[in-house]
């Protein structure tokens, strides 16, 4: 087996591990609850290919980044997400359109969902265990580019994975209910993000 073939297994296997349980399958999830799964699908994925593409080229570099700033950016976008969700969650709407939102998802055009997806799990993914996983591997290795392509693929499992699971739970439950899990969710993140720092 080549260097490069264990640098990409190495990274696929690390990250996939890291991002299962992590925040990124549920905000991803929640996103697909909210948008159409295509956009949502790939707006993520270019936000985890920048992510990957700034982690290999600066390696470990990342870890230097103040970790007061990286929990603020993460917390004011979930934040934020969480105050929009919450807001359409808990609106008036009257039965005729509650019934008529079951047949689908939001119809806000494929690039504002794509941009939107984008923004959210960019800086989900500023300083996660799972850049900075690809980022040491990337500078102890010394394969960046083998490292970068498993590490993305991982992610795009699991981004493939909470889109498949988001599409099938928005079928079945009530999307009012589902914007307000997912508001309340997202509430959770901005606060475990400004918890991080008191630690």
């Amino acid at each position: 087996m080549t260097a490069a073939m264990v640098a990409l297994i190495s990274a696929f296997g690390l990250v996939l591990a890291v991002e299962l349980p992590d925040k990124t399958l549920v905000a991803t999830l929640v996103l697909t609850t909210r948008f159409r799964g295509w956009p949502v699908f790939a707006g993520v994925c270019v936000a985890f290919a920048v992510q990957c593409v700034i982690a290999v080229a600066f390696g470990s570099v990342l870890t230097l980044l103040p970790d007061v700033v990286l929990s603020v950016v993460v917390a004011a976008m979930f934040g934020l997400g969480s105050l929009m969700l919450l807001r359409e969650g808990f609106s008036e709407a009257d039965e005729a359109g509650e019934d008529a939102s079951r047949t689908g998802p939001s119809p806000l055009s494929f690039t504002r969902s794509a941009m939107t997806s984008f923004g959210v799990l960019f800086a989900a993914e500023w300083g996660d265990a799972s850049q900075l996983a690809t980022a040491s591997l990337a500078a102890r290795i010394g394969n960046p580019f083998a490292v970068g392509v498993g590490a993305f693929t991982a992610l795009v499992v699991v981004a493939g994975l909470a889109v498949f699971i988001g599409a099938k739970l928005r079928s079945r439950i009530r999307p009012k209910l589902i914007q307000r899990c997912a508001g309340f969710a997202f509430a959770g993140f901005a606060a475990f993000a400004l918890l991080q720092l008191a630690f």
